[in-house]
């Protein structure tokens, strides 16, 4: 079989750039060895997909590379997708800090994704695995389960190593690595972390479920301010997703949970004006009054305020606002949204995707080096990167 275009992944970056690049008159052929095309779609934002983010701009997103991203998101911005949704005709709305969620569910976003692939004649076949591609005369050439197929331009669109059960796999990696390419070390990113210390995971696992509002998360120089969640294996929650793709094994991490509040002023407030109220009492106005019981039977003695010094306050505020931890590592692969690290950038071009090594090759969305905050982000570089790819395969 003969095509202008293959496109290897039928995820974000695969539709956006088959059915941009079909619209210009190619013919096109998307492949994806699942049998359901956008799985990372229908399972992202809880099942609503945070599709875009209204604050999108180059510094929300991590690389060796970190000018790569900024051709491509200037070239198809988040405005232009949220035309195409509108378009469509798909409800959505605004979440804090910008991200956009659908307000029925992540179907309506794949639905709008394969209307627009078959209304410009993208060939998409599912359960067809690739097993070897080489270079041809005038292109490649892809053996697997439909055969022999030629093609002009190859479109690596696999994603990376992120959920496994949705079937991730380090097949572009494979693919970059064959034909020249260096591929940076990859990692777990917008991952939870694990606690393995026995106190603190007894904690941790007692307050599984319970939510903190506005923490300020910090890690390596970047900080980070959202909710935090405690798990049974650990934290997690978006303030300290966003934090783990800068953690490296053995970093500390610094949690405030009271960022909106100058506690120490607060406690000694409370001190004059209620100097009988327990501690653990008035952490309850707080937290949850679970999580105040195990503050105070961890961390502090729980007394009446008046039996409190200011100075012994001052230890009690620096705890709840400076609170260091060093996590024992992260949920991984599992249950990681993203992956960290791919193909190194530096050879491939930033306005074209296309690869350095190999004319005619092409590396669209997480399967590169570039990895977004939480919120959207990641979304928004799978349709910029896909757009730009598709001009020019």
């Amino acid at each position: 079989m003969r095509t202008d275009v293959v496109v290897i992944g039928a995820g974000a970056a695969g539709l956006m750039c088959a059915l941009t690049a079909a619209a210009r008159g190619r013919r096109v052929l998307l492949l994806d060895h699942a049998n359901k095309a956008g799985k990372k779609i229908l399972m992202s934002g809880g099942g609503r997909c945070n599709f875009t983010n209204l604050y999108t701009e180059p510094g929300n997103f991590l690389s060796a590379n970190p000018h790569f991203c900024k051709s491509a998101l200037a070239r198809y911005t988040q405005w232009d997708f949220i035309e195409m949704v509108s378009r469509h005709g798909v409800p959505y709305h605004e979440k804090k800090l910008g991200q956009l969620f659908c307000d029925n569910k992540a179907s309506d976003i794949l639905g709008m994704l394969l209307d627009e692939c078959q209304q410009v004649g993208v060939d998409l076949r599912l359960n067809t695995p690739v097993q070897s591609i080489e270079r041809s005369d005038d292109g490649y050439r892809l053996h697997g389960s439909a055969g022999e197929i030629t093609c002009q331009s190859l479109v690596i669109a696999t994603g990376g190593l992120s959920i496994p059960t949705l079937g991730a796999s380090g097949f572009g990696y494979q693919i970059a690595r064959q034909f020249g390419h260096a591929v940076l070390p990859t990692r777990a990113g917008l991952v939870p972390f694990t606690i393995t210390e026995p106190q603190l995971k007894g904690m941790c696992e007692e307050l599984s479920g319970t939510s903190v509002e506005d923490c300020l998360v910090s890690c390596n120089g970047q900080s980070f301010r959202e909710n935090i969640l405690f798990t049974h294996r650990g934290l997690s929650g978006p303030a300290i997703l966003q934090v783990s793709s800068y953690w490296q094994p053995g970093d500390a991490i610094e949690i405030n949970l009271l960022p909106h509040l100058s506690l120490a002023e607060w406690l000694n407030e409370q001190r004059h004006e209620r100097p009988n109220t327990e501690l653990k009492t008035l952490l309850g106005e707080l937290f949850t009054r679970k999580m105040a019981g195990l503050l105070a039977e961890h961390w502090f003695e729980s007394r009446p305020l008046k039996q409190y010094s200011p100075a012994e306050l001052e230890e009690v505020a620096e705890k709840l606002s400076n609170w260091q931890l060093v996590p024992a590592g992260t949920e991984g692969y599992r249950t990681a949204e993203v992956t960290l690290g791919g193909v190194d950038t530096r050879e491939v071009s930033s306005k074209t995707m296309e690869s350095q090594k190999s004319p005619g090759l092409y590396f669209v969305g997480e399967v590169l080096d570039v990895t977004g905050h939480l919120g959207g982000f990641n979304f928004q570089w799978a349709w910029a990167s896909g757009y730009a790819a598709a001009q020019y395969a």
